[in-house]
């Protein structure tokens, strides 16, 4: 099978990573863009250079899917250590291993501490749990890869305790631009929902708790229901069972087909088989089907489940991201959780690369619902919102450089470089990794003030290492520097970081002599540089 350009890259890029020390790496691709076949070929390649390979999940569907893309991308068997099953004396040079058998003192013993030379975590925002853990120590000389669709560096930094980099990251709004996944529509509901009292326990909403709070909108949310997806295959989150199949009930009484699966369900692999051939146009299920289903025909996704962990939105999610004949788009129905703490994942969190921009498109679509609810283009709401973002922040920018005047430094602000040259991944930085979050280190501080940045505002090592990179690529393509930028800006010119040195230069030089005023002709907001 050949792989999808990004995939290739990919696959070089977790072998790049190991080749240069970085023995525990990640790497992160949305559900639905593949990820189960790139670590089948990151594992024949680890055989082919003599390595003895364990992909390791915490469920057996997960296994199952693993061994067999392995054996259809790659044509190698697998051995398994699961159950009564055991890998040892087998000659197949790739285990699926469950972590609830291997974490097992007794099995684990069996094998030597070098057994493994690779070891593969599928679902790996698990890994920081106690029963991976224990594993991970006992083959703790083995490479390691962990594979997640964790949508953004906010949920990886705890996996930065762990993992050591991330070798490669593939986008939602990529996939979806790329034409590798569906696109997303969302829909905000208004119909408020009181949260206010759900306690949270272990870091997210306690589900007891959602159950109670969620049952008296029920019927309203159904009814909401009939006025958007009658006519889609629709996947309902919610807590309890007991809670999913009320609602497969209250559903049915408004005239929808609806089905509930559980883990307890009998007939679970039939009714998933008629939701898939559509005799049932709805699914209700109690968190079942966060992880190892595919139905790619889903084209409407509700989350009655809400959540602060934006790993598990995802997974619910990505339950309709994937691409069918027929399907335009994905329909994701948001209602107005009202809660003490605004923490919990909308479907902004699943697209914008920043809290303040998923806050914003937030505030945005909520602010729709109240005027006329209609579905809008996720891509398009994270856009604008970027640019609400933006204003917001230029407008504080000046408020800052007001100041700043005052304080007359010789340095220039972060802040204001970063807006200048229009570098999102600078300003919305967040340090996912051990070294990334220490303070940033004497030679870093004095090569940004070498630059005439001023380093005090710079907190950590990555967003200083990330700094003096872009500073020092800008060089090499003859970009204005943070000392003309922040001169030539505060004479009123705009976005001066775009402008090239020489043209930066030749103002400044006019500006000096006219006595240190701005020549005649020149309006420093209309400016364009292509005019010295």
């Amino acid at each position: 099978m050949e792989l999808r350009p990004y995939q290739q890259e990919a696959k070089q890029a977790i072998f790049r990573e190991w080749d240069q020390g970085h023995s525990r790496t990640l790497l992160v691709l949305p559900t639905g863009c593949g990820k189960t076949i790139v670590f089948a070929k990151v594992a024949e390649e680890c055989v082919r250079n003599g390595d003895r390979v364990l992909i390791m999940a915490h469920r057996g569907e997960l296994l199952d899917q693993a061994s067999d893309k392995i054996a259809k991308t790659t044509g190698l068997g697998t051995a398994v250590e699961k159950a009564e099953q055991t890998c040892l004396g087998s000659w197949f040079r790739i285990v699926v291993g469950s972590v609830q058998s291997l974490q097992n003192e007794n099995r684990l013993k069996k094998f030597d501490p070098d057994y493994f030379d690779t070891i593969i975590v599928d679902e790996a925002h698990h890994v920081l749990s106690n029963s991976y853990q224990k594993v991970m120590e006992h083959f703790s000389r083995a490479k390691v890869l962990g594979v997640t669709a964790t949508p953004d560096r906010g949920d990886m930094r705890n996996l930065g305790n762990f993992f050591e980099s991330l070798a490669y990251e593939y986008t939602l709004p990529k996939a979806i631009k790329e034409g590798y996944l569906s696109p997303i529509k969302a829909m905000t509901i208004p119909l408020k929902i009181d949260f206010s009292n759900v306690a949270v326990q272990a870091g997210d909403f306690k589900v007891s708790d959602i159950d109670t709070a969620l049952d008296p909108y029920l019927y309203s949310i159904a009814q909401e229901m009939k006025k958007y997806c009658m006519d889609r295959k629709t996947v309902v989150f919610l807590p309890l069972v007991k809670t999913s199949q009320k609602f497969r009930d209250i559903l049915n009484s408004e005239g929808f087909h609806a089905a509930e699966c559980n883990g307890s369900t009998q007939a679970r692999t039939e009714i998933l088989e008629d939701f898939d051939k559509g005799k049932y146009n709805v699914l209700c299920n109690s968190m079942l089907l966060t992880e190892g289903w595919d139905c790619p025909s889903v084209d409407c996704v509700i989350v009655l489940r809400p959540t602060k962990v934006r790993s598990l939105y995802c997974q619910m999610v990505g339950r309709g991201t994937r691409l069918c004949e027929g399907k335009e788009n994905l329909l994701l129905l948001d209602f107005l959780w009202h809660t003490e703490k605004h923490e919990l994942c909308h479907p902004a969190s699943l697209i914008a690369d920043s809290e303040e921009v998923a806050q914003k498109m937030t505030e945005n679509l909520e602010k729709q619902a109240g005027i006329d609810p209609m579905a809008i283009d996720l891509e398009e709401a994270e856009q604008t919102a970027r640019e609400d973002v933006q204003r917001e922040r230029e407008e504080k920018l000046a408020e800052q450089l007001a100041a700043m005047k005052k304080r007359k430094r010789k340095l220039v602000d972060p802040l204001q470089f970063e807006m200048s040259i229009q570098a999102e991944d600078l300003s919305s930085y967040v340090p996912a990794f051990g070294w990334e979050m220490a303070p940033a280190s004497d030679k870093q501080t004095k090569a940004l003030e070498k630059y005439g940045i001023f380093p005090d505002d710079i907190d950590n090592a990555g967003k200083a290492n990330l700094l003096l990179d872009r500073l020092n690529k800008r060089r090499e393509e003859g970009l204005s520097t943070p000392k003309q930028i922040r001169f030539l800006e505060s004479r009123g010119f705009k976005h001066v970081g775009t402008w090239p040195f020489d043209a930066a230069r030749n103002m400044i030089d006019r500006i000096a002599a006219c006595g240190w005023r701005i020549p005649q002709g020149v309006k420093p907001a209309e400016f364009k540089p292509e005019a010295v």
